[in-house]
């Protein structure tokens, strides 16, 4: 009976559950996108709240870590069974109609127009960035022949029907297939057959606009300038270290910093970069030069807060021989950096008599060294920074608003690490394989209660604060040891306990992130493989951590 009923279900799909008339297990056949616990005789509601009532109706649930879905089918085989139908919702792989949805999702959200006909001509799939280009409307084109759609007088003008007959695709045509108020839309496009079994079943057409043509141009080259490698033999000859290849971090807030800080880079405007301490001002400044047409020519840095009042206008404008006591002939930096960038860190120190005549500069484009009535024509780009908020600064009236509007034609504003817990998390993680490199230690890990800890915390001096951190908590421990709590330094230690103790813990998948691989394979390391150890240590549950192992392709017997 066993054999037979294997038989019978395997043809009903890869991922089912043969029940008896008790809705007992009897047999299963999963593949690789489900883990579920089953034995012969369980009953399936112990598994999961499947209500064993609602036959042919698909139920949505939560089970180890997996959206599955399943459905209760009931047969005759020769006595009454039940199939129970699994599919993980979330699986790409195995499902068609994940990927049937996947697919549509996906054309739907393209900037390119798309529009597929089948063999007999009709439109099958008509995308809504098409139908703009066109000045359609998409339930006025699904259905239709493709030649009646667009008022042929013969069919025999359609591309698509001579694809159909010759199977051969038609490249970069330039043309207007639709009308708006009697005026042609043209648009470029490509068409090809759709093919299998050596047969045309259906031909597709990729549309572009001439404005998105133009914008692919663009990102092309943006891209291509993007990841071109400063050589550092340019680097060193214009006064930089940095690019934004060096600039780390995974959060969505960072990564939509650095598209912005790319797209002014392109353009030699003066701007300024906002961010508390620590948060990388600099580094940003130095990648946007590496970026822009200046990258071969000087990037000068000069920290306004560092230099006295009194040398400021000196060593930003330059002097002229006897304009002061020791005063000599001495271009200011603003000549110094030439067609270069010229970078004010700290331009909230700037002391409010000076502003003047930093805003004339930067009006003028020409600068008057001290003691002399010569203007020199000045042609480098202005990056400044501010640790403050320049809004609190000029409502102080520690800045000159319209000195502000001068030195931020356009602005950056670097989140503060508080606001991006997954890249404290990233972070934690990077500095560590960096400090274990460089002390030469090795098997070094962080206990998940200082996780905790550490991703709840300010962070008031941001990533420079973490990266000290991790460091000195890297040269305390020894090689095959986990760092503790206990050996945070004593100035931080009741500060971080503290203000950033969480009341419950947090969830394992929350706490990783994009780290579980690493950390889990460590844990199971340290704990010899003993899989229930091991997941008492993550705050799991056993069949969690298998789950895990699973997707990971951890295999016991390497841990061991």
């Amino acid at each position: 009976m066993n054999e037979e009923l294997q038989r019978f279900t395997t043809f009903l799909g890869a991922n089912i559950i043969a029940l008896d008339n008790a809705f007992r297990v009897k047999w299963w056949h999963f593949d690789d996108s489900i883990s579920l616990n089953l034995q012969v005789e369980m009953p399936i509601a112990s598994i999961a709240e499947i209500d064993v009532t609602c036959l042919q109706q698909p139920q949505q649930l939560q089970i180890q870590e997996q959206l599955l879905s399943f459905t209760i089918e009931p047969f005759y085989f020769p006595h009454q069974i039940f199939i129970v139908l699994v599919e993980n919702l979330v699986d790409f792989q195995y499902s068609l109609q994940n990927k049937v949805f996947v697919l549509e999702e996906i054309i739907e959200h393209l900037d390119e127009g798309i529009i597929v006909s089948n063999g007999d001509g009709d439109i099958i799939y008509y995308n809504e960035a098409l139908a703009k280009m066109e000045e359609h409307h998409k339930e006025d084109m699904l259905g239709k022949k493709l030649w009646d759609a667009y008022n042929y007088q013969d069919r025999r003008l359609s591309e698509h029907n001579h694809i159909l007959k010759t199977a051969k695709p038609i490249y970069t045509k330039y043309r207007a297939h639709a009308y708006s108020e009697n005026e042609p839309k043209f648009v470029g496009y490509s068409s090809f057959p759709i093919q299998k079994d050596n047969q045309t079943i259906g031909v597709f057409s990729i549309t572009h606009t001439e404005t998105s043509l133009r914008n692919q141009l663009q990102q092309t080259l943006d891209s291509k300038r993007e990841t071109m490698e400063v050589p550092e033999e340019v680097k060193r000859n214009n006064g930089t270290i940095y690019t934004f290849q060096d600039i780390k971090g995974n959060s969505q807030e960072l990564l939509q910093t650095i598209a912005e800080a790319k797209n002014i880079a392109n353009y030699n405007t003066d701007t300024l970069i906002v961010g508390e301490t620590g948060t990388g001002k600099e580094l940003f400044a130095q990648s946007m030069h590496n970026l822009s047409p200046r990258v071969t020519k000087p990037f000068v840095a000069i920290n306004c807060a560092a230099i006295p009042a009194t040398l400021l206008e000196s060593t930003l404008f330059g002097s002229v021989k006897g304009a002061f006591t020791g005063a000599t002939n001495q271009e200011g930096l603003f000549e110094y950096a030439k067609d270069g960038t010229l970078f004010l860190d700290e331009i909230n120190s700037l002391p409010m008599e000076l502003q003047p005549k930093l805003m004339r500069v930067l009006q003028e484009r020409a600068v008057r060294r001290v003691g002399s009535n010569t203007l020199i024509p000045i042609d480098c780009t202005v990056f400044s920074a501010s640790n403050e908020d320049p809004e609190l600064l000029t409502a102080g009236e520690r800045m000159r608003l319209d000195l502000f509007y001068r030195i931020a034609h356009s602005s950056v504003y670097i989140p503060p690490l508080r606001e991006r817990p997954e890249d404290i998390l990233f972070f934690i993680q990077h500095f560590l394989h960096k400090n274990v490199l460089k002390y030469m230690k090795a098997n070094i890990t962080i206990e998940p209660e200082l996780y905790q800890l550490l991703v709840s915390y300010d962070w008031p001096g941001n990533v420079r604060e973490l990266e000290h951190l991790i460091e000195n908590l890297v040269i305390q421990v020894s090689s095959d040891n986990i760092i503790t709590e206990d050996m945070l330094p004593r100035y931080l230690k009741n500060k971080i306990s503290i203000k950033s103790a969480p009341t419950n813990k947090r969830p394992f998948k929350a706490l990783m992130h994009s780290n579980e691989e690493q950390y889990i394979r460590k844990v199971l390391q340290q704990c010899h493989g003993n899989i229930s150890a091991a997941a008492k240590q993550l705050n799991i549950s056993r069949q969690s951590l298998q789950y895990h192992m699973k997707k990971f392709a951890i295999q016991k017997e390497e841990l061991i």
